[in-house]
């Protein structure tokens, strides 16, 4: 009688263990499937490069896509490329993080692509406007607003020193307080109120610059519901191996993905 009632506890205590091993198995394998979830969730953000001319072409823009889809790679974020303005449906934007114009000219999209834009930007979606992205859609008021300025000119491309005005900024805490460096130079005609500029240029280093001792150069800002990040760098092929300005250009983009500040 001892007997049996001494292999009764032992097989209850063994029954007690293997319900214990199977919780923490079950625990881990929970674990394991949120911690898949979250990367997977991270891996699934995708950005959408739009690099459409109806203007002056960038030849730039041949090295600026493949450094971005680099950059993608290397920052566990997808990136499909395209000219084709038909993409601007708010079905099809819905999936991207963050629309990237680099370096578009002129009249790119037609009133119901623009629509869905703007749809698009007010659910919450990122916009990142590189270089020419300013001299862009000039008779569609809200995408002024968004970019943050228009375009009026500029001298040849020359050297000329940034001012980092704010290095806390995810795009800006990296840089030199004095960021020397060559490139296409913009005056603005016109800028949005309320952007929180990150550089401005020193006219004093170049020859060209008619805006006087507040010159902003890069800047960005909470609009209609959406993110946008603008810099006016990136004209030259080179930019786009610069590992400071690859750098700038992924603060802007992290930003305009809701990642970071």
């Amino acid at each position: 009688m001892a007997l049996t009632v001494l292999k009764l506890y032992q097989l209850m205590q063994l029954f007690t263990l293997t319900i214990k091993i199977n919780k923490m198995k079950h625990i881990a394998l929970i674990y394991s499937m949120l911690f898949c979830l979250a990367l997977s969730v991270t891996a699934w953000q995708k950005v959408l490069v739009f690099s459409k001319t109806a203007g002056y072409h960038h030849k730039s823009i041949a090295a600026g896509v493949p450094a971005i889809i680099k950059l993608g790679q290397e920052n566990n974020f997808d990136v499909d490329t395209t000219t084709d303005a038909e993409k601007f449906t708010y079905q099809n934007l819905k999936q991207y993080a963050a629309v990237i114009f680099l370096s578009t000219t002129g009249n790119v999209l037609n009133d119901a692509q623009q629509a869905d834009f703007e749809k698009y930007i007010r659910a919450g979606g990122g916009f990142v406007g590189v270089h020419s992205a300013t001299d862009t859609e000039y008779d569609w008021p809200w995408y002024g607003n968004l970019v943050g300025a228009y375009f009026k000119n500029h001298p040849a491309p020359q050297n000329a020193a940034f001012d980092v005005v704010d290095r806390n900024f995810i795009a800006t805490k990296h840089l030199p307080a004095v960021w020397t460096r060559f490139d296409e130079l913009y005056n603005f005609k016109w800028m949005a109120p309320n952007l929180h500029v990150v550089i401005t240029i020193d006219e004093k280093s170049y020859t060209g610059g008619n805006m006087g001792e507040n010159h902003p150069m890069s800047w960005y800002h909470e609009y209609d519901g959406g993110r946008a990040f603008y810099t006016e760098l990136g004209h030259t092929d080179e930019a786009y191996a610069d590992p400071l300005y690859l750098k700038h250009l992924l603060g802007g983009i992290a930003y305009a993905m809701g990642r970071k500040k």
